[in-house]
């Protein structure tokens, strides 16, 4: 088995769907977000959204549970090439983070990655950047997050 073959370069996989509740969108509001179109239905109603929908930043770490979520399920296809089985990490950052369409409470999201490729990492012999499109859609199959993520992945 390859490196390329074991991340699944290029198959996209649906790492799972989440109700986004009002209650929920409001919790994680007045925590991270506290601005009143996340907080208040009536003030969500006068603003440019129409109504109360999820912080990006809550659709974004919802994507992250999922994302996690399925690389816990490691048995699934376990490794057998050569060296020792790769371990992720961390992420180093991400980019192109994108809000498209807003996620309004009782909107069912799936979430879904695509592996794009890897490289070797040259500042730390034994790891590799693996890169990954993050995306969700809603019911409508309209897109409501997207963004590029970078995970430091050790092959050594």
């Amino acid at each position: 088995m390859t490196l390329d073959e074991y991340f699944g370069i290029g198959q996209t996989i649906t790492l799972g769907s989440h109700r986004f509740e009002a209650e929920e969108i409001k919790a994680f509001a007045r925590r991270f977000d506290p601005q009143l179109f996340h907080m208040d239905e009536k003030s969500a109603e006068n603003s440019v959204f129409g109504r109360l929908c999820a912080s990006g930043w809550h659709t974004a770490s919802t994507w992250m549970r999922y994302n996690v979520m399925a690389y816990d399920k490691a048995g699934e296809q376990p490794w057998n090439g050569p060296g020792p089985e790769p371990k992720f990490g961390p992420s180093p950052g991400f980019r192109n983070l994108k809000w498209p369409k807003p996620v309004y409470a009782g909107e069912t999201i799936t979430f879904k990655r695509t592996i794009l490729g890897h490289r070797p990492l040259a500042s730390r012999p034994g790891r590799r950047i693996m890169s990954v499109r993050a995306e969700a859609f809603d019911s409508a199959g309209d897109k409501v997050i997207e963004f590029e993520s970078a995970v430091m992945v050790t092959v050594a």
